[in-house]
């Protein structure tokens, strides 16, 4: 595809290179010319320097012939106007970032009015993350598919668990669990599971199962984790604010510390029900007076990836048991392992990951759509779902008689209400929702999986 991205902050730098590795053309437009070379000189791309709210700077980078332009501005506003011209200077299809709680009720709307293929609020599906994480706290990752009715869930091995040393297929014939491992992560290493593979201490592990069939593999392992009752929360930005609503309702109480006073002012008049303090969250002796070594769980939430990383650590020290770190750098990634920070949300990930779902599922047209995309470990592992169609060559046919390529698990097999743990003697129809984990960056039509 031809696309065209406005904005070369973060977001926009990662689905620059997101978007060239899946071998689209991409071109990128931002005012500031030291962010369009920095995108240009480490991706294949090419740059403009401009308004790309403007048509001439969006004729010049090709818009007439373009199939998709996102506009990932910091600017709601400005994607919003992007996304206007883009429409009247072509048919491309167009994408906003639009982060502003006060837009966030009428995205539909902006959506339908605007002619907009999609509009995607990293910040609330940030929000939406981290309030999975606290209901389920073991977890380090949660990933709905399925329209919710399955879920991949990914949990480091705790010290002394009685499945170390035991085989994946040793493990679900013992405790009779109806769910998929997946995936393993060792150290630096990653590997897609088979029966024979055996569990070692800190294995960070990746299943797919519903809701339910999780909670009863997790209880039967004694691996279930507390429950979470009150949260600190540090950061009183928009995520911050969705989190609040999301959790509204909910049986756990949030504090916020915020330094900004109009901040602290917004989120206590909105939401009357959060504790929210004006203070430095740099200063532990307030985090300790505030019970962060006490706390059923920790968040951070600040602007700067190193100062929640920091905070984050000194929380669990104290001895917090569940924290949520937030970052905007994926290579951070492996950082967080190694300090066993797992449980962390980035939302120029969420965003990338929406927007390569969209790119892949319009691109593939034939015998399925992808429905949902993950990355469970960035570059190397994904999880794609896809919705299958009539003219697939894989419909029909007993899983034991296809020719998978190497590394490609069948993960959940969804039909109807009735969701599948994929065994050899089943078959995948027409209308399934079906859950692929592989090593195979880039799916984009479940008829790739096979040799």
């Amino acid at each position: 595809m031809k696309i065209i991205i406005i904005g070369c902050g973060r977001v926009g730098r990662t689905l620059a290179q997101s978007l060239t590795d899946d071998g689209n053309e991409v071109t990128v437009i931002d005012a500031d010319p030291d962010k369009v070379k920095r995108v240009t000189a480490r991706c294949d791309v090419m740059g403009i320097t401009g308004n790309g709210a403007t048509h001439t700077v969006q004729r010049e980078a090709g818009i007439e012939t373009a199939d998709l332009m996102i506009a990932v501005t910091s600017s709601d506003e400005l994607n919003l106007l992007c996304c206007l011209v883009a429409k009247k200077e072509s048919d491309c299809q167009t994408i906003a970032r639009v982060k502003n709680p006060e837009y966030s009720e009428d995205a539909p709307y902006l959506k339908d009015e605007l002619g907009l293929a999609m509009v995607i609020n990293p910040e609330y599906e940030s929000a939406e993350e981290i309030a999975r994480l606290l209901r389920f706290p073991l977890a380090t990752k949660i990933e709905p598919f399925a329209k919710g009715k399955i879920e991949l869930i990914k949990f480091r091995l705790p010290k002394g668990n009685e499945i170390i040393g035991m085989s994946v297929k040793e493990v679900i014939q013992k405790y009779n669990s109806d769910l998929l491992i997946c995936t393993i992560e060792r150290e630096e290493e990653s590997y897609i599971a088979n029966g024979d593979f055996v569990f070692e201490e800190k294995d960070i592990i990746s299943i797919v199962a519903t809701p339910k069939n999780a909670y009863e593999f997790f209880d039967n392992i004694k691996c279930k984790g507390h429950t979470i009752k009150n949260t600190l929360i540090v950061g009183g930005g928009v995520i911050t604010h969705y989190l609040c609503e999301i959790l509204e309702k909910s049986h756990i109480s949030l504090t916020v510390i915020e330094k900004d006073l109009k901040r602290c002012e917004e989120l206590s008049s909105r939401w009357p029900k959060v504790k929210v303090i004006h203070g430095d969250s740099a200063d532990h002796d307030l985090l300790l007076e505030e019970g962060v070594d006490s706390c059923g769980a920790f968040v951070s939430l600040s602007d700067l990836d190193e100062e929640n990383v920091l905070l984050s650590l000194f929380a669990k020290g104290e001895g917090c048991q569940k924290t949520v770190t937030k970052v905007n750098r994926t290579d951070y990634d492996g950082l967080l392992s190694q300090l066993e920070l797992e449980e962390s949300v980035c939302p120029r990930s969420i965003t990338s990951d929406r927007i390569l779902r969209y790119v892949r599922a319009t691109e593939n047209a034939v015998g399925s759509n992808v429905e949902t995309l993950y990355n469970i470990i960035p570059g190397e592992v994904e999880a794609a779902e896809f919705i299958v169609r009539e003219n697939s060559p894989i419909v029909g046919i007993p899983l034991s008689k296809l020719k998978f390529k190497k590394d490609v698990l069948i993960s959940a097999i969804t039909r109807g209400k009735e969701t599948i743990v994929p065994r050899g003697n089943n078959t995948i129809e027409v209308g399934d929702y079906v859950v692929i984990v592989s090593k195979h960056i880039g799916l984009c039509d479940i008829a790739e999986v096979l040799r």
